[in-house]
């Protein structure tokens, strides 16, 4: 793959063969986001865990502590007080039937996140062959399908992120912007691991933490030693 001279002067920054502990990662992330815009610093995450299997699933949420640095959209199936409970929190978009038809009618997806009520689960599984691939089903594991709707959306806006294994067994996840402070950018990493640790399944044997890069959106990957966490 050829790189940009943008790129190929970051990746001098770098030494291949080291592992960086958090705050250096993090601020070589940051020194390393030469693009115009507010890259993501974003984290890649091996796991020692089989996915064919569902008791080594790696799944959940953590708020963290300074966001993510993205305006996020959060579109709620409610109805009745739960409906008037999610308007009131902020969400950008509530109903029911009448959202579905306009997902499925329209192939309308100007939502990030999908919070349901469980009564209404029967009418968001309509959808699970289009919300599903791109990872917007609500699920219980990660506090999308509830009856508290209101914390819900407080959460989410707050910088809640899902975190889940995909098939290679690597989760991925944003950490905030370049334009965070690398103390921002270091608590945030911190709490997501915790997280991740944390949500170590039963069924995994040996080395859980395989490799930890983090890099900015357009910057090279830099890995960090799993011993720190």
């Amino acid at each position: 793959m050829k790189h940009g001279k943008k790129y190929q002067d970051s990746a001098k920054l770098l030494d291949r063969s080291k592992l960086y502990d958090p705050a250096e990662a993090v601020a070589l992330a940051q020194q390393t986001a030469k693009c115009k815009f507010d890259e993501t610093i974003e984290i890649s995450v091996r796991l020692g865990v089989d996915p064919r299997h569902a008791d080594q699933q790696v799944r959940g949420a953590v708020v963290l502590p300074h966001g993510t640095g993205k305006k996020v959209r959060v579109l709620v199936f409610a109805k009745g007080e739960k409906a008037k409970d999610a308007e009131a929190a902020g969400a950008d978009f509530v109903g029911a039937e009448d959202l579905v038809a306009k997902i499925q009618g329209e192939n309308w997806f100007d939502f990030d996140v999908v919070v349901a009520t469980p009564d209404m689960m029967g009418v968001v599984g309509r959808l699970g062959r289009v919300l599903g691939p791109k990872g917007l089903m609500p699920n219980p594991k990660s506090g999308t399908v509830t009856m508290d709707v209101a914390k819900a959306i407080a959460d989410i806006k707050a910088g809640k992120v899902e975190y889940r294994l995909d098939k290679t067994a690597i989760i991925h996840c944003p950490l905030g912007k370049k334009s965070f402070t690398a103390q921002q950018l270091e608590e945030n990493l911190n709490a997501l691991m915790s997280a991740i640790v944390r949500a170590k399944p039963a069924a995994a044997k040996g080395n859980y933490l395989r490799s930890v890069v983090i890099s900015s959106t357009m910057g090279p990957g830099i890995k960090l030693n799993t011993l720190k966490f």
